[in-house]
């Protein structure tokens, strides 16, 4: 199985940002393995915390969930991705405007674009430059994404709808699944399934 959620993070910046994590299980294995990256101890902790468990409080939201042979396929590429993470070292942390836990995930969802899945738009750090370009394929592979830093950016694309990024702030819509993206509010109109 393969899990993405993303839960409120801590104190003030709740009100703005989720922090988002991914969770997988291979098949006949006798736990899971979460990721995270933050900004203490080793960037990318591997089961620091309980698999669905909540993120200093906050109840986390499954954004995408892939079962069976589908998701068998994907956790090889995940686990390649997390390894070959560019910004793995300490000190390359910052919570804004990126490399942070949304830009993680975010860098490993386009090493498996069959998940067909977009992180919130209070996944502030999403859109950091993970592959140091300005201009690429959005994580999802159906569009485009242009990136200033991370402080400014436009993303077009099936999956992720037009979002407009303004430091770090997204403003956009989906079509796919009527939505209109907000700061700090998120997605208003149908959930992520």
């Amino acid at each position: 199985m393969v899990r993405i959620y993303a839960a409120r993070t801590v104190r003030w910046r709740g009100i703005f940002a989720v922090h988002s994590w991914i969770v997988v299980k291979e098949p006949h294995a006798s736990c899971y393995t979460r990721y995270d990256y933050t900004a203490w101890g080793e960037p990318i902790r591997i089961n620091g915390f309980v698999p669905d468990g909540r993120w200093f409080g906050s109840m986390p939201e499954t954004i995408a969930a892939a079962d069976g042979e589908a998701a068998s396929r994907m956790v090889p590429k995940i686990r390649a991705a997390v390894e070959g993470y560019e910004w793995r070292s300490s000190g390359d942390y910052r919570a804004w405007p990126g490399p942070n836990s949304n830009t993680f995930v975010a860098a490993v969802l386009a090493a498996v674009p069959e998940l067909r899945v977009a992180l919130p738009p209070t996944a502030i750090g999403k859109d950091f430059p993970y592959d140091g370009g300005a201009f690429g394929l959005t994580p999802s592979g159906t569009g485009i994404r242009v990136t200033l830093g991370g402080y400014l950016g436009l993303t077009i694309g099936w999956v992720e709808g037009l979002e407009i990024n303004v430091l770090g702030a997204v403003f956009g819509i989906d079509l796919r699944r009527p939505a209109v993206k907000l700061p700090g509010l998120g997605r208003v109109g149908f959930g992520y399934r």
